[in-house]
């Protein structure tokens, strides 16, 4: 039995855009949570003025690595966490981002594998 979705057509290009529109805005609300959690907690935790905080939660969300030197084992611990937080979340980020183009690809195969059969 062919199921519903390799039947249907693809989507127009206005939808794909709409769609990652729609990621990407999920994918910046995700990014802005954990960036927060980060200047936060080294703000806090760390003892960092706020621009510095700002900085090393960027360096460590984006994958670069920290800046400053941290002096208590709370603030190290919490840089530990955040740092494992941090790359899940850049994985998770990305998936959300791309999820729209990567969907459309693979309905495109599997309909281009289906057309093939006939």
């Amino acid at each position: 039995m062919v199921s519903k979705s390799t039947k249907s057509k693809l989507i127009s290009r206005g939808e794909l855009l709409h769609r990652l529109g729609r990621s990407a805005a999920v994918g910046c609300t995700l990014l802005f949570f954990s960036l927060s959690i980060g200047v936060v907690g080294y703000h806090l935790i760390g003892g960092l003025p706020w621009i510095d905080a700002f900085l090393d939660a960027c360096m460590i969300l984006s994958g670069m690595g920290p800046v400053s030197t941290l002096h208590t084992d709370a603030a190290k611990f919490f840089a530990g966490c955040y740092a494992v937080y941090c790359g899940v979340m850049l994985l998770a980020i990305t998936g959300v981002i791309l999820a729209p183009v990567i969907h459309r690809s693979l309905h495109k195969f599997h309909m281009e594998l289906n057309s093939g059969d006939k």
